[in-house]
């Protein structure tokens, strides 16, 4: 099963696990198992049924282009990456 790595910055939403093995064949699929795991997560995650402006998602250290479709192998690694800013 893909293994999801949940931000520090949503942790409070995950009662501060870390990384969480999910049944999950797609970054849709994982979002929804958080959402069962931990409730709330989803809205901190998704605007309007699409990853938040500022989130992306990394499947095995590649940024995701296809954003909920995007495919995840049973072996894969999910981190889901706030954007940072600086100047």
């Amino acid at each position: 099963m893909p293994i999801v790595y949940i931000p520090a910055a949503l942790r409070k939403y995950s009662n501060d696990v870390r990384k969480l093995e999910v049944a999950a064949t797609t970054i849709r699929e994982v979002v929804d198992q958080l959402e069962a795991n931990f409730p709330g997560i989803k809205d901190r995650l998704l605007e309007k049924e699409q990853l938040r402006p500022g989130i992306a998602v990394a499947i095995d250290s590649r940024i995701s282009s296809h954003g909920m479709v995007e495919k995840v192998a049973p072996e894969s690694e999910v981190h889901f990456v706030p954007s940072v800013s600086g100047g």
